[in-house]
Parts: structure tokens; C-alpha cells; sequence
């Protein structure tokens, strides 16, 4: 790596989108003025090589593009409009500055079509990995902001959009790198892995619909997420298991079980799993067609302990609450069969 305050000039951008800004990189904090009419959503979420990503199965745009899409996501979960983010990066010398670089164009192509602005952050060096720290801040109108805690009985439970793409897409990386030769089936998948699309706005028509939802990000996985949400409610989820398989991966040669394995418990889809009334449901349903995006129904909520099922026909199993953890490893991540 080169000089330090070189590299950081070297990546302070050229240009704000926020006029609330007052003070951004370059003072020792930065400054933006307050709203009364909104309420500031801020996040905060760390990226590790060797346990988050590898260069064998991300390049380093897609690398920067996860580490900020991850908290667009959680972003979006609350409702919110994204709107300024800070990066702390650990830089090894494996890494060269030419890297670095690309990982802030990564986020800045996420961030560019959001409007977000780069306001500050910190880089030092490290002993060993890179390390990517990413502080996301954005506003919701006030009292708006959607909460897991908000799910009732006979409640609809919904997804934004397909599940499991992303471990598909890992467990083909993870047999040949990025490197290898895909089908374009294969590709297809292998992208979804690669390349994140936070869901700002469906979260942003939720948030302005003014109905009770609870909402919630697919990071780690669609069970572990639906549970969250049963015991931040105190209820039961019960998902459709044609629902779920039909949103999982249909992958050549890939059996339907592990297809809805993959979207049961592989996560880093960064969609949105919900719950609203059916008639709310509707409403948001027609605000979403008008943008060409969609829905989709996979379950119903219920009284009860908190808990989450998947039903076929009149069968139920009880799904664990299993999806990453970063402190289980190896036969603590298997799954039941479903």
C-alpha cells in the first residue's frame, strides 16, 4: 500500500448527492443536518476474508459491493432511504492498493443510483486478512419504520423474491473459483452470488404504505429470519413448502430437496421476508406491479409458541432455526430434512 493519506484522497469522491451534508471526508467528523420529520435508520455490519468472502469467488467490486450491500439491506428491512455510508477497512499486504481501489468503486456503484453518499470511515493496516467494516445511515418518515416485532395472527407471510440463488451460486464457486467454466444456467446463479440487490424499493413502499408489517432481510437465511420475526411477535410462521420451492433454485441436476435447502438455509439473498394482512398484501402488491416488481405469498401466521413451519398438503415440520452463524461451524450448520 502506498501512503496512507494518499490513498484516501485517492478514494474521497468528487461528488455529494445529499444537500443535508455540511461536512464530509476530509475534517476529523462528519457533519449533515437533522430532519424533524424523519428519523435516522443506522446500521453497522463487518466484513472478515476467509469466513465473509474469498478472492477465488468474489472479485474485489463485488467484494466492496457486499460489504456496503449488506447494510442497504438492513437499510431497506426498516423502511428506509438509504443515504450515508462510512467504510473502515484493515488492510493486509497481500492486498494491493490497485485492489483496495476496486473494492470502493464496488461501492460505489451500489451507492451511486441510491444517491449515497461517502461521508468518512478509517484505514489501517492489518497483520493477516482484509477486513471491511461498512456504517450505513438513512431516514424514515417518522413513526414509519418497520419492525419485526409487528406480526398478528392471520397475517400473510411474503417474500420479495426468489431464495437460495446465492448458495447455489457459492457451492458452484466453491468446486471450480470464479474461474471456471459455468453453463449459463450456472452463471445465472453464480451472479446471484456474487452480485447484491438490496430490495430499498419494496422496502420504501412498505414503510409508505402506512400499514402494520413486520419486515425482515433473508441475510442469513430464510428460516432463521422467519424465526426472528416469530419471536419478536410472539407467533407462529407456517410456510407453503411448493411456496418456497417454487422461489428455490431449479437447478440442472440439482434434486428438489437440496434446492429448498439452499433456500431455507443458505441466506445472503438480500430480499425481504414479510408479514401484513391480505388485504395490506394487496395494496402493496398493486404499488408494486407498477415498478415491475412483486409479492409473493409463502405462509400464514398463526397463534402460538413462537416457532416456524413448513407445511405440504396437511404435514408439518418444525424448522430450526439454522442459517450462517458466525459461532457454529461444521456439523452444527447441517439442516433437517424438510
Amino acid at each position: 500500500m502506498e501512503d496512507e493519506f494518499a490513498f484516501i484522497d485517492s478514494i474521497t469522491p468528487k461528488k455529494t448527492y445529499q444537500s443535508r451534508l455540511r461536512v464530509g471526508i476530509g475534517d476529523d467528523a462528519a457533519v449533515y443536518v437533522s430532519n424533524v420529520h424523519y428519523e435516522e435508520v443506522v446500521c453497522v455490519d463487518t466484513m472478515v476474508e476467509g469466513i465473509h468472502f474469498r478472492k477465488d469467488t468474489l472479485n474485489a467490486r463485488q467484494i466492496g459491493q457486499k460489504a456496503l450491500g449488506i447494510n442497504v439491506s438492513d437499510l431497506a428491512a426498516m423502511g428506509a432511504r438509504p443515504q450515508f455510508y462510512l467504510v473502515a477497512i484493515a488492510i493486509p499486504t497481500t492486498w494491493s492498493a490497485d485492489e483496495v481501489r476496486e473494492i470502493y468503486k464496488g461501492m460505489k456503484m451500489l451507492a451511486d443510483p441510491l444517491e449515497m453518499d461517502l461521508i468518512g470511515g478509517d484505514t489501517v493496516s492489518s497483520p493477516s486478512c482484509l477486513m471491511i467494516t461498512v456504517t450505513a445511515i438513512g431516514v424514515v418518515e417518522a413513526g414509519s419504520a418497520l419492525k419485526r416485532s409487528m406480526a398478528q395472527p392471520g397475517d400473510v407471510v411474503f417474500l420479495t423474491g426468489p431464495v437460495g440463488g446465492s448458495a447455489a451460486g457459492f457451492s458452484l464457486l466453491n468446486e471450480q473459483t470464479r474461474h471456471g467454466v459455468f453453463t449459463a444456467e450456472e452463471q445465472h446463479y453464480i451472479l446471484c452470488h456474487q452480485e447484491v440487490a438490496p430490495q430499498v424499493a419494496l422496502g420504501r413502499i412498505c414503510a409508505s404504505s402506512g400499514g402494520r408489517i413486520a419486515l425482515n432481510d433473508v441475510s442469513d437465511g430464510l428460516a432463521s429470519e422467519a424465526h426472528e420475526i416469530a419471536v419478536a411477535s410472539g407467533v407462529q410462521l407456517v410456510l407453503d413448502r411448493e411456496e418456497i420451492v417454487a422461489l428455490s433454485p431449479q437447478l440442472h441436476g440439482v434434486d428438489e430437496e437440496t434446492g429448498l435447502k439452499w433456500g431455507l438455509y443458505g441466506g445472503e439473498d438480500f430480499q425481504l421476508l414479510g408479514t401484513t394482512s391480505k388485504d395490506q398484501l394487496a395494496s402493496l402488491q398493486q404499488q408494486a406491479s407498477a415498478i415491475g416488481r412483486s409479492f409473493y405469498p409463502v405462509g400464514f401466521v398463526r397463534a402460538g409458541v413462537p416457532a416456524v413451519y413448513i407445511k405440504k398438503e396437511e404435514q408439518e415440520v418444525l424448522l430450526a432455526k439454522k442459517g450462517f452463524n458466525h459461532f457454529r461451524h461444521g456439523d452444527e450448520n447441517d439442516e433437517t430434512k424438510v
